[in-house]
């Protein structure tokens, strides 16, 4: 994400106009690398985010509340000690870096007034969150960083703090953008590396973003532009120059597809690199929105770790086990063979010399009747070869029959698996994770914690519902258990069935109330069949449809198999759009 030098500016700019002449009211630590302080201002109370955490460092404001540990960790105490009850003078930047200073004015042990400075410090894997005192030195860090781990800059407390080294850069206000481009003509770089190794606060995202308003290539050497290039480049870098020096900000959230629903970036310019943007009237309001979703993604991703790799592993075992099967029936597959030898050698037991090695005989059974060299045991009589071949056979066709069935029960797990897979890519709640965790409990592939075990069991959780543009409701089954409950329990036997032909998916349920179902609803619901399925990311996806009576539930079956006849299929494509408008006319 590019929290660089210009997103720092903005953020600052941001936080000053909200949050100057503020009271902190209160200190929290609810993790390990992240603060958040409650301030009072302008008759509103915000919450400031501090988080030095090394794949999201940021500082915003927001709206989430995360829950706070029981016993406060030492650093969250030593910040309540020193400006909890403090005033919020102002937050200040240093020269485009990435060091955002927040100046609070408290009550010393004394009673004298004194001004502590708690830095933030975004700087990826390097972050930090530094509380300082009025001469600079170090209270205490998130992170002490000693010599052994750096010998350049210590963060530990009674350190003097220093700034992280300057670049050689210049600063963006002071840049000119012809004098750039001539400087270094006939240097082997390309564009990008020449604005991201000249200006401070570019990343490079930001040089990417300004080649393409240009309409030039970044990876373009300097050598190589054309005189058009450099006046198309100069514009693009003069304009965002301009909106840096006035504060022209324009927050946003850089999404990968039409849809919103996936967010790629941030930035405080409208990008030219992606037409899937939403912007925000403020940047906090971007990043709180565009962290919110990282972390809810990632929390579920945490969550589903277990649970997926069970399914996973389930799955790899499976699919060796129908390797080992194939091969087995392969090897039998010449058992008809092995009885047409032994039949042979009886019909022609007297014509057979002992100690024959091979013994040609007329096949009766062929309508060529055509000649066949039966191999022969020497050391054996004609009658023992024929037994020995019925042996072989009587072993193969055993075999057969053995490993079909054992074929058809892993077939039929296996689907199980692939159907708790897609529930489980599907997920969006952590209690839908822990529902799927209980049918792989109950079903005997896992085992729960001592934690799980103890705790309070959850109400269970309801199909999602979609209303069509027809006003007919349609619910979707989140797991196995909850599609036969939809399906065998909830639906009437009029209503319509639908589910993905042979691939993995959620039952869909139209009520019909004894209408007709129209065309238009008949669609919606297939799409949502194929949006809620493994094929989500397919298209032409095949969609089964029948009256819920002709949905059966074999003896023995696992959870959400089901078998049904006197059905149609329909081909759809999964669309986003479609699902969220069905969503938006929820009930």
């Amino acid at each position: 994400m590019p929290f660089d030098g210009i997103v720092t500016k903005c953020i600052v700019n941001e936080l000053n106009r909200l949050l100057s002449g503020g009271r902190v009211d209160k200190v929290f630590q609810p993790e390990s690398d992240e603060i958040v302080l409650l301030v009072r201002s302008n008759g509103q109370n915000y919450r400031l985010v501090a988080s030095a955490n090394a794949s999201y460092p940021r500082l915003h404001v927001t709206s989430a509340q995360k829950e706070n540990p029981q016993t406060p960790p030492v650093f969250c105490m030593l910040m309540r000690k020193h400006i909890s009850g403090g005033k919020l003078l102002n937050i200040s930047f240093h020269d485009y870096e990435r060091v955002i200073s927040i100046n609070v004015e408290s009550v010393n042990e004394l009673g004298d007034l004194s001004v502590k400075r708690l830095v933030v410090e975004i700087m990826g894997k390097y972050s930090n969150i530094i509380l300082l005192n009025s001469e600079d030195k170090i209270i205490d860090a998130v992170k002490h960083i000693d010599s052994d781990i750096s010998s350049v800059r210590e963060i530990m407390p009674a350190r003097q703090y220093f700034l992280p080294p300057p670049q050689d850069k210049q600063l963006p206000e002071s840049i000119s953008p012809a004098a750039l481009l001539d400087s270094d003509v006939t240097s082997a770089k390309n564009i990008e590396n020449l604005l991201l190794s000249s200006i401070k606060g570019f990343s490079p995202y930001t040089c990417r973003d300004i080649c393409a308003y240009a309409g030039v290539s970044p990876k373009t050497p300097l050598a190589d532009l054309l005189n058009t290039d450099k006046v198309n480049i100069i514009s693009a870098l003069s304009n965002y120059i301009d909106k840096i020096r006035n504060n022209s900000y324009k927050p946003c959230i850089i999404y990968e597809d039409k849809n919103f629903l996936h967010p790629a970036d941030f930035y405080c310019f409208t990008p030219s690199l992606s037409d899937f943007v939403q912007q925000f009237d403020t940047l906090s309001s971007a990043l709180d929105e565009f962290y919110a979703q990282r972390d809810t993604t990632e929390r579920l991703g945490q969550k589903k770790g277990d649970v997926a790799k069970v399914v996973k592993n389930g799955i790899e075992r499976l699919e060796k086990k129908l390797s080992i099967f194939d091969d087995k029936l392969r090897e039998v597959a010449g058992r008809d063979k092995l009885k047409l030898y032994g039949e042979l050698i009886t019909a022609n037991i007297y014509c057979i010399p002992q100690g024959a090695e091979t013994a040609r005989v007329l096949n009766y059974y062929s309508e060529n009747e055509e000649y066949l060299d039966i191999p022969l045991d020497e050391n054996r009589s004609a009658q023992d070869n024929a037994q020995r071949y019925f042996k072989q056979y009587s072993k193969a066709k055993s075999t057969h029959l053995n490993v079909t069935r054992q074929l058809q029960d892993t077939l039929s797990e296996l689907q199980y698996f692939e159907s708790v897979k897609a529930m489980l890519d599907n997920c969006g709640t952590k209690q839908e994770i822990d529902e799927i965790r209980q049918e792989l409990t109950d079903q005997g592939y896992m085992r729960l914690s001592s934690r799980n075990l103890k705790k309070k069991q959850d109400k269970p959780s309801s199909p999602l519902e979609f209303t069509s543009a027809d006003g007919f409701r349609i619910l979707v089954g989140k797991n196995n258990k909850q599609n036969d409950l939809l399906t065998l329990k909830t639906a009437s036997s009029y209503d319509l069935w639908l589910h993905t032909k042979n691939i993995p998916g959620s039952h869909v349920i139209v009520r019909t109330e004894r209408q007709e179902i129209p065309a238009s609803t008949l669609l919606e619901a297939a799409t949502l069949a194929a949006y809620f399925s493994s094929a989500r990311m397919s298209c032409n996806v095949p969609v089964d449809y029948t009256q819920v009576k002709n949905v059966k539930k074999p003896s023995g079956a696992k959870p959400g198999m089901v078998i049904y006849e006197s059905f149609k299929t329909i081909n759809v494509s999964p669309d986003e759009a479609k699902v969220n408008y069905c969503r938006v006319n929820r009930r």
